[in-house]
């Protein structure tokens, strides 16, 4: 009734592949060649890694540069309040020069008109002695005399102021002369000093010659008694 059976056929089943799978071994192998790829470019375009001694090196190289950079800072700061410093001491220096000059300025117009005021030399001449008084103390000559130039509209002139003293040395009359003042004539000048005395030399009458240069063209002359 059933019929004689039919034989049944098992194949073999293939055999299991031994080892890691196919895709993790690609994928290792990416990931190895990508550091390879690192290493290689670090080796042959990157700098070089420094050592750890080379790298505490840089860190106090580093350091003691901003150390350097900060006293600079420093040092450039008290530069400029030393130098705002000495501009605000320039400004007030050149108010304070300004304000003397202004005051000499006021002196000196005041002094030609007491100039102009006194009486004129009675010899005349280029330069007018309009007035001097001479006194003869602890052997010395001590002068003090006043200058007008007349035409003096130029510019000042050079000239120079010998002094002849008249007197008594040891009993006989005697003159000698000075040693010659240099001064630069304007429109007036004034001269205060002391001149030195031969030793026991009674002094008794001073003239005053006023020169162009030593020994040159007289411009001017007067005669006055020592007190």
């Amino acid at each position: 009734m059933w019929g004689q059976p039919k034989a049944v056929v098992l194949s073999p089943r293939g055999k299991r592949r031994r080892g890691p799978p196919r895709w993790l071994v690609l994928l290792a192998g990416g990931v190895a060649l990508g550091a390879a790829g690192v290493l290689v470019a670090q080796e042959k375009w990157l700098p070089p890694r420094l050592s750890a001694s080379e790298s505490a090196q840089l860190r106090s190289t580093l350091a003691h540069t901003e150390d350097q950079r900060q006293q600079l800072d420093q040092s450039l700061a008290d530069t400029s309040r030393r130098l705002d410093a000495a501009l605000e001491e320039k400004k007030t220096l050149s108010a304070e020069l300004e304000a003397s000059r202004r005051t000499v300025e006021q002196l000196r117009r005041g002094l030609a008109s007491v100039v102009e005021s006194l009486p004129p030399d009675p010899r005349g001449g280029a330069v007018q002695v309009r007035a001097a008084r001479f006194k003869a103390e602890r052997g010395q000559l001590l002068y003090d005399v006043v200058l007008s130039r007349e035409r003096a509209n130029g510019a000042p002139r050079n000239a120079v102021m010998q002094l002849v003293v008249a007197g008594a040395r040891r009993g006989a009359e005697t003159s000698v002369k000075l040693q010659p003042v240099a001064l630069t004539l304007g429109a007036f000048e004034t001269l205060s000093g002391g001149l030195p005395l031969p030793e026991g030399f009674d002094a008794r009458q001073a003239t005053v010659h006023v020169l162009d240069r030593p020994e040159g063209r007289l411009l001017g002359m007067r005669v006055l008694l020592v007190k």
